[in-house]
């Protein structure tokens, strides 16, 4: 035994629930998956995103949020990617489901507003057909 006492811990210490074990499928991690929505997929742009989609044959949609050293240093980059991510997420609702979704920062979104990518964001939803506006 420890001096630490680490070995009096028990069980229930350590959660090991799914969400702490297992990846999220909404997020798209293969190369593969990547390849076949580049090449097979619809692909719509905007000012400030390039969207890539492809029905998946599932009952989740799947996304992955990217922006190249183009559009800046690591910290410009991350807020790219913030940036889309709530957007997206504000647009949720109107997703159509069981679509990969690719979104792409152009280099023109530094400095810009939430609400501007937002706009945009749709607008290249809207493009390629999987925002399902009921407004």
């Amino acid at each position: 035994m420890s001096s630490r006492g680490e070995d009096s811990r028990e069980e229930k210490d350590f959660p090991h629930s799914d969400a702490w074990s297992m990846l999220d499928e909404r997020i798209i991690r293969k190369k593969a998956d990547f390849d076949r929505i580049y090449k097979k997929g619809k692909s719509a742009a905007d000012r400030y995103v390039v969207v890539f989609t492809r029905p998946n044959g599932k009952e989740i949609t799947r996304t992955a949020f990217l922006a190249s050293k183009k559009v800046g240093n690591s910290v410009e980059r991350n807020r790219a990617r913030r940036l889309m991510k709530e957007s997206y997420r504000l647009s949720l609702a109107d997703v159509l489901k069981g679509v990969d979704v690719i979104f792409i920062a152009r280099n023109t979104i530094k400095d810009k507003k939430q609400k501007e990518v937002e706009r945009s964001m749709n607008a290249a939803l809207t493009k390629v057909g999987i925002l399902d506006k009921k407004k």
